[in-house]
């Protein structure tokens, strides 16, 4: 300024923080943005949406999204767990049209309780992708579609099929429970601020009536197919820790005197769609592969001590029955799976 002092602007005290309308988005909180607006269109779009919709919006941030779906939905859902997005939300709708069709609930979406909803359209953070997709999956009543933003290769192992690298036990059981098609690529600048990675939008519309199917059979199988899925089926259930867990779970159910029911109650079967997604400590969509040779984990036939010949018989007769010896989990498909596990319950063999 001429005839005064030049001000020295002060540094920023948080210079990697990126701001919309005065609130700083955290990335270790996967707070990423939609800052595109005909991206926020172009979802908006392919959801579908119906005028009579009640619609689940989770991680919202500071609303660009959520201004969209107010538009075209009944109501729109906010699940936000950072109280200062709360707060922005509140005062970006205080007073206009669409505030009393907005309903906010502050909370972690893995803890709460959700509401009933027609549709769910989110940005979610990437790091609860798997457990919050088989929490809605596990939802009662059952919505129509979930149009939901995920980190792209979660996204491709969604929807991977059988023989695909990305084919995993992510991919079996999530299309055990839905329809899943992948709708579009999306670009980390579209994001502010932006990720590390590139997204994808995909639609999952869940199945009715749900695979008349024990869920905690059926997972109890697919973990076992899946932690070596480039093995064969043969070598894998003659491991000696196998056979004796599947032993172990033979002789109680015959001391019990106790047929095990193959199908699953109604009330518990939100409990076991959404078990479907627990990691025990390791991400559900990776598999093991430890490199140690099929000889080494193999039951030996005079190793009476562990576990009678003639249950390795009988679960490999089971195998044989179906001509699933020689074949890899990573080539079977969920009917494959389905019909494997019926074979082994037929036989009195189960997996839970």
């Amino acid at each position: 300024m001429a005839g005064g002092k030049m001000r020295k602007e002060k540094p920023s005290r948080n210079p990697s923080n990126h701001f919309q309308g005065g609130v700083s988005f955290h990335k270790s909180k996967g707070q990423h943005i939609l800052k595109n607006p005909l991206l926020v269109d172009t979802i908006v779009e392919k959801s579908g949406i119906k005028s009579s919709d009640v619609i689940l919006e989770i991680g919202p941030g500071t609303g660009n999204l959520t201004k969209k779906l107010l538009e075209v939905g009944k109501m729109v859902i906010a699940v936000e767990v950072d109280p200062r997005m709360v707060l922005e939300l509140q005062r970006r709708f205080h007073g206009t049209p669409h505030n009393s069709r907005l309903k906010v609930i502050q909370g972690d979406v893995l803890k709460c309780d959700l509401p009933y909803f027609d549709i769910c359209v989110a940005n979610i953070p990437y790091q609860i992708s798997s457990p919050l997709t088989f929490k809605l999956l596990a939802h009662r009543p059952l919505f129509r579609c979930a149009i939901i933003m995920f980190q792209r290769e979660f996204a491709m192992r969604l929807i991977a099929q059988p023989g695909q690298n990305l084919y995993c036990r992510l991919s079996v059981n999530t299309q055990l429970l839905a329809r899943i098609s992948h709708l579009l690529k999306v670009g980390k600048n579209n994001f502010r601020p932006p990720p590390k990675v590139d997204s994808s939008v995909v639609r999952i519309e869940p199945r009715k009536p749900l695979p008349p199917v024990n869920f905690k059979e059926w997972d109890g199988l697919i973990r076992l197919c899946f932690n070596r899925k480039n093995k064969t089926l043969g070598s894998i259930f003659r491991q000696k820790s196998v056979l004796s867990l599947l032993e172990k779970n033979y002789i109680t159910l015959l001391s019990l005197n106790l047929p095990q029911n193959t199908s699953s109650e109604e009330n518990k079967i939100p409990v076991e769609v959404a078990a479907l997604g627990e990691v025990d400590g390791e991400d559900p969509s990776m598999e093991i592969e430890d490199g140690r040779d099929d000889d080494d984990m193999e039951m030996e036939d005079n190793d009476a001590e562990v576990l009678k010949s003639d249950f390795k018989e009988k679960v490999l007769g089971v195998l044989k029955q179906g001509d699933f010896e020689e074949k890899r989990s990573s080539k079977l498909t969920q009917v494959d799976f389905l019909y494997l596990l019926s074979l082994f319950n037929k036989a009195g063999i189960h997996f839970s």
